[in-house]
């Protein structure tokens, strides 16, 4: 008759026990599965998703599907209304603004992207390590957050593209700094309830080293929330990237910039309200669509067979 010791009696050191405590793959994959099945079900979490892939392609393949080139002139097509020919119109430049609206979606959303991964990345790790070693670190980390949190965001980003330089990279910059404190202190709210459960407590007494418990067993649990603060980021980065354009300290002339196009438009709405709805739409649409996506997975990890993984 085999036997199986508890997970306690082995010698510290000698690695995770396969019987002691469910695998953590199992714990991640199988709620990520019943995840996608919601989704499916979720129309409008369904419709946000399909908004953002959409704009994902676009954004991806932008010069390919433009009609026209996004920088120069069409001769005799000045602030000409929306056509067969020009479906958004164009400027005053006589540039067709659904091409600059393809190619300008590139630097919005890639920006936007880029900043939120990297602040997710950043603030989680932060959040893991500083809140499970917890003492003096823990508090100094925090404090540190809560004088930036203290700042509104368009205001630390006007200081900080105003110390770094109005380019794409420190419009990159400036987004990894704004969001990294907001998503350590989401991490660090989720990680405060999960180190003290049981399979963490198992997990010390294998004597299994601090990397594979954070990322191994406290990091499942907080993926999740993660997931949705992310998305939630990821729009709010879409209104800053266009806001810093918009008052021309972002992305510089000649990129089709959506907040640069909204800036020079700003001008010709009375004339040419095509130049101005268009870019103000592609912003509010995508962020709409990230918003009812974040909606869903909200909903989705918050279902008792999603959320209940111990």
């Amino acid at each position: 008759m085999t036997h199986q010791f508890p997970a306690a009696a082995r010698e510290p050191g000698a690695g995770p026990s396969l019987g002691s405590v469910e695998p953590s793959s199992n714990r991640v994959g199988a709620p990520l599965r019943r995840a996608v099945r919601l989704l499916r079900q979720n129309p409008l979490a369904l419709l946000g998703t399909l908004i953002v892939i959409i704009f994902l392609l676009t954004a991806l393949f932008g010069p390919a599907l433009a009609p026209y080139s996004p920088f120069d002139a069409i001769p005799g097509q000045k602030q000409k209304p929306p056509s067969p020919e020009h479906p958004f119109g164009t400027d005053n430049l006589s540039r067709d603004v659904f091409s600059r609206i393809i190619v300008g979606s590139r630097d919005v959303i890639g920006l936007a992207g880029l900043g939120t991964l990297f602040a997710v990345a950043l603030g989680a790790s932060l959040g893991l390590v500083v809140t499970y070693q917890g003492g003096w670190l823990d508090d100094i980390m925090m404090r540190i957050f809560d004088s930036l949190l203290a700042l509104p965001a368009t205001l630390l980003a006007l200081l900080l593209v105003g110390a770094v330089g109005a380019s794409r990279e420190g419009v990159l910059m400036v987004l990894v700094v704004v969001y990294i404190p907001i998503v350590a202190r989401v991490v660090r709210s989720v990680v405060l309830d999960v180190k003290t459960k049981s399979f963490v407590d198992a997990a010390r007494m294998r004597g299994d080293n601090i990397v594979y418990i954070l990322f191994r067993e406290i990091l499942p649990s907080v993926l999740p929330t993660l997931a949705v603060e992310g998305s939630l980021r990821f729009a709010y980065a879409i209104f800053l990237v266009a806001s810093l354009g918009f008052l021309g300290i972002g992305v510089q002339p000649p990129s089709p910039d959506w907040g640069l196009q909204v800036a020079m438009a700003r001008n010709y709405w009375s004339s040419a309200w095509w130049m101005l709805f268009f870019p103000c739409a592609a912003i509010a649409t995508l962020v709409v669509g990230v918003n009812l996506m974040s909606d869903g997975l909200k909903q989705i990890f918050q279902a008792p067979d999603i959320t209940e993984q111990r």
